[in-house]
């Protein structure tokens, strides 16, 4: 028995969660299980569901070759066929996003945006400037992802950084919403073209075979799309203007 057939038992309910989101264990090992039936309809995602979206986001995650995306799959559980996704205990010790007073940037970090806290005192978000926070902003924008929130980067002790949440992925239309705009307008490293041409070439073959099991036709052809342009430019994007490019709330 492995996590993709083992017994799943539930041990609670993730709260806040706008949809059904539950942490159990597969023979010892701990998941983060979402049921396709707890899912909230989206109006402007009226294709597939959150979960296979989230499938999707790991394989184009594993093509890339950067591990971003926790080992992630479909499954039947307790309230029916749903996304699981292996759990990573994150280090409470670090913050690669964070609020701190305005102008205040620590050393190793980027300035994003100034605003005001619940008390009116004048404050930025910033988010770390490293090579594994690099490759999350590369592929949020080859999935379109419109919710990269500053909870959805998981910090490991090791520095590795985790991302998660993936439900509203894959848009055919520009709907990049991050707290990642570090780089924006920045060239793109040797590390990040590579992994994008790694993409581009399983995007030309079993990849897209894959990703129809869990997206339209269109929407593969966009990230495809979104892939070219890529690596064509070789520079991070810079937010567009008729879409808002943070999600609220950041966090």
């Amino acid at each position: 028995m492995s996590v993709t057939d083992g017994e799943l038992t539930l041990h609670g309910r993730i709260m806040p969660a706008s949809n059904a989101t539950f942490v159990g264990e597969v023979d010892g090992v701990t998941v983060v299980y979402k049921p396709i039936r707890g899912e909230r309809p989206l109006w402007d995602f009226p294709d597939g569901t959150l979960a296979h979206r989230e499938v999707a986001a790991y394989l184009v995650s594993e093509a890339l070759g950067w591990d971003l995306v926790p080992y992630t799959f479909l499954r039947e559980g307790p309230h029916g066929r749903g996304m699981v996704q292996l759990w990573h205990e994150p280090d409470e010790a670090q913050a690669a996003v964070t609020i701190v007073p305005e102008g205040a940037v620590p050393p190793g970090f980027l300035h994003v945006f100034d605003g005001m806290d619940q008390h009116d005192e004048p404050i930025s978000l910033v988010h770390e400037d490293t090579p594994a926070l690099r490759r999350m902003a590369v592929f949020d924008v080859v999935v379109n992802n419109a919710d990269r929130k500053g909870g959805h980067v998981l910090e490991m002790v090791d520095g590795h950084r985790y991302a998660v949440d993936h439900g509203v992925t894959f848009h055919t239309d520009p709907k990049l919403r991050t707290v990642l705009w570090g780089w924006a307008g920045e060239p793109l490293g040797d590390d990040e073209k590579a992994g994008l041409e790694r993409l581009r070439v399983a995007l030309a073959g079993e990849l897209a075979d894959l990703l129809e099991d869990h997206l339209t036709g269109f929407e593969i052809e966009r990230a495809t799309a979104r892939c070219a342009r890529l690596l064509r430019e070789a520079r991070f994007p810079l937010p567009r203007g008729d879409w808002p490019s943070i999600p609220w709330p950041p966090f």
